[in-house]
């Protein structure tokens, strides 16, 4: 039994004496009891074996104390199973969504790789693009990599029509203005040709016209961004797969294939 101070009055409180009573979902559950009103009641709840005896009026200091929303994050830690996250190099020609109800025709979507519940594209890729899409079931992080306001950084290999300079690409670099306005600086710089997969189709080319790779990225996540940018310049692109998301990358993962992030 001990004295609690909460607002200039005292309270006096009954815990287990143990060490045990001071873990952070212990001061989870208080609070969060104490924002259900819950002052009256007298709780011995049982978490992960723990046994923890509140006194009703000490739910009230805790609250003070912790805030509840502190409160809630910690009990969600220890109570919520682990997110999951996938990591997909998504094919040509495939939608990135589980199913497709506006077009006439059967078009090739997520469903037909990823058999995985209750995850969902953090983002999205274009059909006529390839390469990684994540996938997960965790809002908060589904948010942090979509979001534009994260600036989360993504890399792009595109092959583009043409033979671009150095020069050429400096534009990009310090960015570009579309219908949208202007864009973000972008890193920017000619690569020799990928060791990539065959893609299904296959690009055409103009035997008259040559073509190069170059190496994207960008923060931002504008329509057909990319697209938008090569074409800007004077380099319309053949071919666009995205190789990193933030640190996430898809070296190792075959075309169709996925893995756990």
């Amino acid at each position: 039994k001990e004295t609690a101070q909460f607002q200039g009055r005292s309270y006096r409180r009954y815990v287990n004496t143990s060490d045990d009573c001071h873990r952070p979902e212990a001061r989870a559950l208080a609070s969060i009891c104490a924002h259900l009103c819950l002052f009256w009641i007298r709780a011995i709840p049982k978490m992960h074996g723990l046994e923890i005896c509140f006194h009703p009026k000490f739910f009230v200091y805790f609250l003070h104390k912790f805030r509840v929303s502190f409160a809630y994050a910690e009990f969600a830690r220890y109570t919520a199973p682990m997110s999951q996250l996938i990591l997909l190099n998504k094919p040509f020609g495939v939608l990135s969504q589980f199913t497709d109800t506006k077009s006439p025709t059967t078009r090739p979507t997520l469903s037909a790789y990823v058999d995985v519940p209750a995850v969902y594209p953090a983002g999205r890729l274009d059909r006529d693009s390839e390469g990684l899409l994540l996938l997960t079931d965790d809002g908060p992080l589904q948010a942090k990599i979509s979001d534009p306001k994260h600036k989360m950084a993504k890399t792009y290999y595109v092959q583009v029509e043409g033979a671009p300079t150095d020069a050429d690409l400096q534009p990009l670099r310090d960015g570009v203005t579309l219908k949208d306005g202007l864009t973000r600086p972008a890193k920017v710089h000619l690569i020799d040709p990928p060791a990539l997969w065959d893609r299904d189709p296959p690009v055409r080319f103009r035997k008259s016209v040559p073509d190069a790779w170059i190496e994207v990225t960008i923060s931002e996540g504008r329509n057909r961004q990319v697209r938008r940018m090569t074409a800007h310049v004077g380099f319309p692109t053949l071919r666009l797969v995205r190789w990193r998301i933030g640190s996430w990358t898809l070296d190792g993962i075959a075309s169709g294939a996925w893995v756990r992030g």
